[in-house]
């Protein structure tokens, strides 16, 4: 009897591999073996810097947070602190944003929480 292989599903999965590869340079991007290795990277990757992206982007806010409360006399930890204290719960995504698009805003916010 003969052997028996799949090679409609072979075929599909190389097929759907080589089209994650699309825009890879050089042999990455059409030879077989070369695109998966490439493409398990590469996936590797983003699902790894989805959980980064959040990391950066926090860091980001705090930075705009220090930057705006040092221009009105205050650290990022006391102006938190104060934040916590009198209950104002602005998130640092909101704060960063009012920080360095609404000047006007971030003032308010701290005059009411000195």
């Amino acid at each position: 009897m003969p052997r028996s292989v799949n090679s409609v599903a072979k075929r599909a999965r190389r097929k759907k591999v080589l089209k994650q590869a699309k825009g890879y340079f050089g042999r990455r991007k059409n030879v077989w073996t070369v695109a998966k290795n490439a493409v398990d990277k590469a996936m590797q990757y983003s699902y790894r810097d989805r959980r980064n992206k959040k990391r950066t982007f926090r860091a980001l806010w705090i930075t705009r947070i220090n930057a705006g409360a040092r221009l009105h006399g205050l650290s990022y930890s006391q102006f938190m602190g104060k934040l916590k204290a009198n209950n104002v719960e602005l998130n640092r995504k909101v704060l960063a944003d009012l920080a360095m698009n609404n000047p006007e805003a971030f003032k308010a916010v701290i005059e009411k929480v000195k």
